[in-house]
């Protein structure tokens, strides 16, 4: 049987400073093919350029990843700054719009960082600008030195940094047999507000929001703020959460095709 077909939705950035490009990084590129078992896809968050209709039509499941960009406030009216840009209006106008057909669908979806927090906009809900400004909360975004540079090493940029609580009983604790699990931590946006659909399934240590599903979905429909495509191949949490995102797609593989590959 041919693998299941997941899109990876891609980013907008400038090469060089002046050519526009759409990329993945190479991490949720690799877990899928390596993890989910599937055949990554990267398509353009662009809506000029991709159908959503012939997308779901293609694919088995898709994956929201993260970005450097922020969801625009006016999509849960808040008012713009200059401080918390950049944004990425195009990919914003594309999976706002595919995650409520990808839940209507029953297509599996699975959002990381950017993507879970657009899980949450998509359902009605709001988010916060950074999250440390709040009182009580940690400050959530990646290691920096002493002189303001983010940190050169990478084992120490994704090093597991606080914990997570996880509802007992509810659909992460099943899958990950625990109810409470660490994770690394890259974000300076979270949620404010859950969306009408949106059911909290893990929250860290200073109540921040970390894991969700979307209520009623159709088909697998979870979102985690953390960064899981890091290290799925070493990471039980993150490896469980890669495979039965991949389990879903081959489940929705076989019902789109009837079995025939």
């Amino acid at each position: 049987m041919a693998r299941p077909v997941i899109g990876v939705i891609g980013n907008a950035r400038l090469i060089d400073n002046r050519f526009p490009a759409q990329i993945v990084g190479a991490n949720n590129m690799q877990a899928v093919a390596a993890v989910a078992g599937a055949l990554p896809l990267m398509f353009a968050a662009d809506p000029a350029i991709t159908d959503l209709g012939d997308l779901l039509d293609t694919v088995d499941g898709i994956l929201l990843t993260g970005g450097r960009a922020n969801v625009h406030p006016a999509r849960f009216n808040a008012a713009p700054c200059a401080a918390h840009e950049p944004y990425d209006e195009a990919r914003d106008a594309v999976a706002l719009p595919l995650i409520e057909a990808c839940v209507a669908r029953g297509v599996p979806l699975f959002g990381i960082c950017r993507g879970f927090q657009e899980m949450n906009v998509a359902f009605g809900g709001s988010l916060h600008p950074e999250i440390r400004n709040l009182p009580g909360r940690l400050n959530h975004r990646m290691p920096r030195l002493a002189n303001g540079e983010i940190h050169p090493d990478l084992e120490v940029i994704f090093a597991d940094r606080h914990e997570v609580r996880l509802t007992p009983d509810g659909a992460f604790a099943r899958l990950l047999a625990r109810e409470t699990i660490r994770v690394n931590s890259l974000h300076g946006q979270g949620i404010l507000e859950p969306g009408a659909r949106v059911v909290i399934e893990g929250v860290a240590e200073d109540e921040t929001v970390e894991a969700i599903r979307i209520r009623d979905a159709a088909g697998f429909a979870l979102g985690v703020q953390w960064h899981a495509e890091h290290d799925p191949a070493t990471n039980p949490i993150n490896r469980a959460l890669f495979e039965a995102f991949g389990s879903a797609a081959a489940a929705h593989r076989r019902a789109r095709t009837g079995g025939r590959g």
